[in-house]
């Protein structure tokens, strides 16, 4: 056991927020990092003024930025779980259905402020984006296809915080017709092809999400800006419909290969190449997503690795080949897929594979006081009475001797912010052949490149949080 305890009885009542401290502590084999455990008063005396936290969206040296935030409720640990075992459990329902049977102008780059969605009420990472001119805050999601806001007229809309987005509004709104190839492409991007009689002369599309949630409307087109960069004639849906767990956003965008997907549909424009940093706070701390190969605008402080894609899907598979705990290699070494996933929060692992990855980390981080599970979570700890602990590092080894490694934000999940709950951010998939997930609690103060075209995912360690 490595900790220091705090000095006196009260500061364990206080209200705990994780920082990262680089160095200290006592290392296992010069493996461990040490997570700074500290009372949030102490945070906010340094708290970032809003004027200093970088615009919504802008341009920087030929790159279009858009900030990232995450989006979520720190009152609603089980819900951010539950919904997350839900879109898991939709995910391999998804895949094992589709997988076997789914198959020039000078890009320019746009960089995106990618941000927390905790102010909106939702656990995902979030951007800004212009549909015909407004302003709308949408989730940001690797794992859908259409991008989609909410319109009127509205059957049934929830709240959101931006006006709702009007057609008749925007002299360039266009509805998709039926019996059309755009009005064809629906089902690769939702499951579902569109929806059309006599009575629905436009493509009408329905998507339901592993958590309930659900969007139903129509397939039209209209100008989008990211970051001044204008796309004319973006496909996307017109949500009539929605409900579900997407807080206070107008909608999502869909960052999938997909032939209805941002970056598919972007491709003469950016390459087909998009990167995003995910930062580690809910407030006052911004990452990125960069649309286009700006690799000369990135902040990374390793060097990019990159590991081929699998072929053959519309949906990023990596080839998971080994992982280390507090630099111990597990003893099996082994080959399975992995998808890589913006939306799901915590990483999931093969049950052979999580127990490995389990056993070595209470071998490592021994001698806490243990805590109850807690949902998917199954390894937890009483750290209440401590200032600091020392963690094992993780990595994920992938194909090509690509090495990532996890940030020490991203290994241990807090349940209570008191830290009398904090649970190893893993969890055991149900069954061998599922599919496994790296999740984006484990990819965060990491930049990750996806090159659709060039068929590869890169990774680099870098400070995402931008206030």
């Amino acid at each position: 056991m490595v900790g220091i305890r705090a000095a006196s009885s009260w500061f364990a009542f206080l209200p705990l927020v994780l920082v990262v401290a680089a160095g200290g502590g006592v290392s296992f084999l010069g493996e461990k990092k040490v997570l700074v455990l500290r009372p949030r008063f102490q945070l906010e005396v340094t708290k970032t003024s809003e004027k200093c936290l970088p615009q919504r969206s802008r341009r920087v040296a030929g790159a279009t930025i858009l900030e990232v935030k995450q989006q979520g409720r720190k009152d609603a640990t089980w819900k951010v779980l539950a919904g997350d075992n839900a879109r898991v459990r939709s995910l391999q329902s998804r895949l094992g259905n589709t997988v076997a049977n789914r198959a020039e102008a000078a890009p320019s780059e746009a960089r995106l402020p990618l941000n927390s969605g905790a102010k909106v009420q939702t656990q995902n990472y979030i951007v800004t984006i212009e549909l015909a001119g407004k302003q709308m805050t949408v989730i940001v999601d690797t794992g859908s296809d259409l991008t989609w806001v909410q319109c009127v007229p509205c059957k049934s809309c929830y709240s959101q915080e931006d006006p709702l987005f009007d057609p008749a509004a925007s002299p360039s709104y266009q509805p998709i017709p039926c019996n059309t190839s755009t009005c064809d492409s629906l089902r690769a991007a939702t499951g579902i092809s569109g929806v059309c009689g006599s009575d629905r002369p436009s493509c009408n599309y329905e998507l339901s999400y592993g958590d309930g949630s659900y969007t139903n409307g129509v397939l039209a087109r209209d100008s989008i800006s990211l970051a001044s960069v204008s796309v004319e004639g973006f496909v996307f849906g017109c949500g009539r419909s929605n409900g579900g767990m997407f807080g206070g956003t107008s909608g999502l965008m869909g960052l999938g290969r997909a032939q209805l997907s941002l970056i598919s549909q972007t491709t003469p424009r950016f390459g087909g190449v998009f990167s995003y940093c995910l930062p580690t706070q809910e407030f006052d701390s911004s990452g990125s997503l960069i649309l286009g190969s700006a690799y000369d605008t990135f902040k990374n402080l390793t060097p990019v690795v990159f590991t081929n894609m699998l072929p053959d899907s519309s949906s990023y598979f990596l080839n998971l080949t080994g992982m280390s705990i507090g630099g111990v290699a597990l003893q099996d070494q082994f080959s399975t897929k992995v998808l890589i996933d913006s939306g799901t929060v915590i990483t999931r692992l093969a049950p052979s594979v999580y127990k490995l990855v389990k056993d070595e980390f209470l071998r490592q981080f021994s001698g806490f006081p243990p805590a109850p599970d807690f949902s998917i979570l199954d390894t937890c700890f009483d750290l209440a009475g401590y200032k600091e602990v020392s963690i094992p590092n993780i990595r994920f080894a992938f194909q090509g001797d690509a090495e990532v490694e996890v940030d020490v934000s991203g290994v241990l999940y807090l349940v209570k912010q008191d830290a009398s709950q904090a649970c190893l951010a893993f969890a055991s998939l149900a069954y061998e052949d599922e599919v496994g997930i790296i999740g984006n609690y484990q990819q965060k103060n990491l930049r990750v490149v996806y090159d659709t075209v060039g068929s590869r995912l890169g990774f680099a360690e870098e400070n995402c949080g931008y206030s």
